[in-house]
């Protein structure tokens, strides 16, 4: 319908240190109004400390089903697995 609202897609940092995730959607007219939307739906009991919202128009991802032609390549590249590095103590979120 052409009065609908764009969806917007909410990211919520829930600390300082850590990334932002992905929690939901939402419909709204601007990004102000999804920003404010966002917190009152997503944060309401102080869950985060910053929030994102991104037209979900502006979006591009991969395709399920071209998983293998898509992520294939990375499979020769084995010192990108994290079995190769060692994490420090004290490094609680890398």
């Amino acid at each position: 319908m052409s009065g609908e609202w764009p969806l917007w897609e909410v990211f919520v940092r829930a600390r300082r240190g850590l990334s932002h995730t992905h929690v939901g959607s939402l419909h709204a007219a601007d990004a102000g109004h999804a920003l404010h939307n966002a917190r009152d739906l997503y944060t309401r009991r102080q869950e985060g400390v910053s929030v994102w919202v991104v037209p979900a128009a502006a979006i591009t991802a991969s395709a399920p089903e071209d998983k293998a032609s898509f992520f294939d390549p990375a499979d020769d590249k084995v010192y990108r697995h994290p079995t190769f590095y060692e994490v420090p103590e004290g490094v609680d979120h890398l």
